[in-house]
């Protein structure tokens, strides 16, 4: 998927270095990488305080710890993500809601 700026998507996670949420956002950074690396143009982990954890898909809010009032799970944010940059992706085992 392009963007509007004609560019792949940029997927920053926004983490709250006083609260060390770094290691967090560093580890879904790379399970995006790994699963929606080849659709998205980068992932970036933006230094934030007060508690903040916020994913965002070209700036549009995706998933908001604050609003969840958890964080997310790694198969919750793959899917929210590609959701908004290839709806038509498969994600493996990631899209298996358990019915099976």
């Amino acid at each position: 998927m392009i963007n509007e700026a004609g560019n792949r998507p940029r997927v920053s996670i926004e983490y709250c270095r006083q609260c060390r949420f770094i290691l967090r956002a560093s580890w879904l950074a790379q399970e995006l990488l790994f699963s929606l690396g080849d659709v998205v143009g980068e992932v970036a982990l933006v230094p934030g305080e007060s508690g903040v954890f916020v994913v965002r898909v070209d700036s549009e809010p995706v998933f908001a710890r604050a609003e969840a009032g958890r964080f997310p799970e790694a198969k919750e944010l793959k899917q929210l993500v590609r959701d908004r940059v290839a709806p038509a992706r498969e994600l493996g085992h990631s899209d298996d809601n358990g019915d099976s």
